[in-house]
């Protein structure tokens, strides 16, 4: 892979799973953490209360996890936010996964004083909000909930982060097998100078078979479920596969809230940091020398005011474990 390809990864991956750090690069004044480093976990643990309390396993780690595990933690709802990849002892890229470090994770979770056990809610944004649910469907004696910002209804394969290896693999396993998923080329620059993704995605849908095969089972999840989406998205539909998730429950057994909010004027950047507006809802990056754009969609007053509606809604569902 050359240098320029490698660039047009990291931009990607930093929209999918990063936490949205191309536009959100703020710090903020919150929680001092707790460094965890055991059993091979990569995290940082956020508490300030002493009474056990429903508590937050966030996926990704990074600026992203950093704030909400923060802003949870100032609530009174400890959090974990657990890095999965790139850093040394892990995985270098987010492919074939395995769905046991969050397994640990959780177990680790679970077992600190201010946790209540019965009570541990997965969330995650993009990428990491596929990843969120699927964690909460394969191990639902371990999630009470999941949250999900920009969620997906499938699980995909790794070629979907042109940083990833060309080998089609999953993005995760369970217990030596895929967890099944949509296979799909990678992303390839257009002649605009805008790098489109929101066709990639919607054309991949069309494939029902594909999807049925690749469909998060979310109706195994044992707690409410809250699903965030921009209207707006333009990096992928967002809103689309949240209903998606709507109708695969209501076709189902499932006994828990589910609640799936939409906001009009807002895009795929709907869970930063809403103290922190964004100057635009662009990125920019260089692709075989030719710079191209990336548009998140919405505005950025529209997003700040989903965000902030979006905190709210995030606390009061934990208030009402």
């Amino acid at each position: 892979m050359n240098r320029k390809n490698l660039l047009l990864g990291l931009v990607i991956a930093a929209v999918l799973i990063a936490g949205y750090s191309l536009i959100n690069k703020m710090l903020f004044d919150g929680v001092r953490p707790q460094t965890v480093e055991e059993n091979g976990l990569v995290a940082q643990y956020y508490a300030t209360n002493e009474e056990p309390q429903p508590a937050v396993l966030l996926v990704g780690g990074g600026m992203w996890g950093a704030y909400w595990a923060s802003e949870c933690a100032r609530a009174g709802y400890p959090a974990l936010s657990l890095t999965y990849y790139g850093v040394e002892g892990l995985p270098p890229l987010p492919e074939a996964i395995d769905l046991g470090y969050f397994e640990k994770g959780l177990a680790w979770l679970a077992g600190q004083e201010a946790v209540d056990a019965e009570h541990i809610v997965v969330m995650g944004a993009s990428k990491n909000a596929e990843l969120a649910l699927v964690i909460a469907s394969y191990y639902p004696e371990l999630v009470s909930g999941c949250v999900a910002f920009a969620p997906s209804s499938v699980s995909w394969s790794n070629t979907v982060l042109p940083y990833n290896s060309d080998q089609l693999k999953p993005s995760l396993t369970f217990e030596g097998s895929p967890v099944p998923y949509l296979p799909m080329d990678k992303l390839q620059p257009g002649n605009s100078d805008t790098l489109e993704t929101l066709s990639y995605w919607q054309n991949a849908l069309n494939d029902s078979a594909a999807v049925a095969h690749a469909a998060i089972p979310v109706e195994r999840i044992q707690g409410p479920i809250l699903l965030f989406s921009g209207e707006d998205d333009q990096v992928w539909p967002s809103v689309q596969m949240g209903e998606m998730i709507k109708n695969r429950l209501n076709a189902r057994p499932f006994s828990y809230s589910f609640e799936h909010l939409t906001y009009e004027h807002s895009g795929h950047y709907i869970s930063g940091n809403p103290a922190h507006q964004a100057p635009s809802t662009y990125g920019q990056m260089s692709v075989n020398g030719k710079p191209y754009y990336l548009n998140f969609g919405g505005t950025p007053q529209g997003d700040q005011d989903a965000q902030w509606d979006a905190k709210q809604r995030v606390l009061d569902y934990f208030q009402s474990l």
